[in-house]
């Protein structure tokens, strides 16, 4: 018989069953045994909470208008990376933090069952219902390292480019 580890995020089961075959391996005892799918369960809990409250205040945004002149609230397109020409769903949060200073909070799905989030700072200069921005943020060696951002948006449409050192491409997106 395997060990099989669940738990319940909001009206969803996720069943992980971790197979270990140990056997007559009588040198790993039930502690040790344990630490192993703790270390192996506990960041996949913490990734889909973390896809929880990115749900949440998605919802909660959609409870408020766009703002007309303004680059905060909700996006929603595609992501496309020239290299490979993969290509998938875009989910943004943008929230204004002090003049000039956005926070975007990405929210990415790569062959439409892995999802990504990360948040970068932007810097915006606005004119004329029209807006500039850039930034970057380092996403860690295993997703590519630092990220540079650069793009433009209206109060319906967004574009912006992103580079790193292994992959470069763009972001479009709507008000949904």
């Amino acid at each position: 018989m395997f060990p099989a580890v669940s738990f319940v995020i909001r009206n969803s089961t996720f069943v992980i069953y971790a197979i270990i075959l140990l056997p007559r391996m009588r040198s790993f005892s039930t502690r040790m045994i344990r630490r192993l799918l703790l270390a192996i369960f506990l960041p996949l809990l913490f990734l889909a909470t973390g896809c929880h409250t990115f749900n949440h205040q998605w919802k909660q945004a959609a409870r408020q208008p766009a703002p007309p002149d303004d680059l905060s609230g909700r996006w929603q397109g595609t992501w496309k990376s020239e290299p490979s020409g993969h290509t998938d769903q875009l989910r943004c949060l943008i929230t204004r933090q002090s003049d000039g200073l956005y926070q975007a909070r990405f929210k990415a799905k790569y062959h439409t069952v892995l999802t990504f989030g990360y948040t970068i700072p932007l810097q915006v200069q606005s004119g004329k219902g029209e807006y500039k921005f850039n930034g970057k943020a380092d996403l860690g060696w295993l997703a590519g390292g630092l990220y540079h951002y650069e793009g433009h948006a209206n109060p319906t449409n967004y574009f912006s480019t992103y580079t790193s050192k292994y992959d470069h491409g763009i972001f479009q997106m709507t008000r949904p």
